[in-house]
């Protein structure tokens, strides 16, 4: 069965952290689509510097999470803390919870999950930066390659993508998962 799945990010995201589950989520013939608060394009940071600029597919006022069947939250340090400073994406976020919806963070994407206020109880990793933030927030914080915690998939860095995107579509073609949570 075809899937569609949403990434939501703004400018600054990981250049790796997008391309490559994108990439891994085409592979499956399923369609990959970069949702964001602005139109036209965005730009990736890599290696300390700007990077590549990626097609906006559609604006988060264009969707709804009922659109898609999970979501992929890339990194970097700057998406993340634009993101979460907007209401409907933040919002957007929420509702694959709600509607226990796989969804797949990555790095610094986690700090969408404190905002969107998901992770107490959770089992989960990130950068070690929000380590910190994500333990205040009420999650279990655990230093692995990949966690998995009923739908929500998480990795730390780049080098744990190939992980990543295994269990990502492991968890995608499961479907909904009764126990995620808002």
């Amino acid at each position: 069965m075809s899937k569609r799945v949403a990434i939501l990010a703004t400018n600054g995201f990981e250049e790796s952290e997008l391309q490559s589950p994108k990439e891994y989520l085409e592979q499956q013939g399923w369609t990959a689509e970069i949702v964001s608060p602005e139109s036209g394009t965005i730009k990736s940071w890599t290696n300390g510097n700007w990077g590549k600029e990626f097609n906006v597919d559609k604006t988060v006022d264009e969707v709804s999470s009922s659109d898609y069947h999970a979501l992929v939250l890339p990194g970097g340090v700057i998406n993340p803390d634009l993101l979460r400073r907007n209401e409907k994406a933040v919002n957007f976020v929420k509702d694959f919870f709600e509607e226990k919806k796989p969804v797949a963070a990555i790095c610094h994407g986690p700090q969408m999950l404190i905002e969107a206020g998901v992770v107490d109880g959770r089992k989960l990793t990130s950068f070690s930066s929000v380590k910190t933030d994500l333990v205040n927030a009420g999650a279990n914080w655990v230093d692995e390659e990949v966690v998995v915690d009923n739908g929500l998939v998480t990795s730390r860095t780049p080098k744990d993508l190939p992980a990543f995107n295994k269990k990502m579509v492991e968890e995608i073609k499961e479907g909904k998962h009764e126990l995620q949570r808002a």
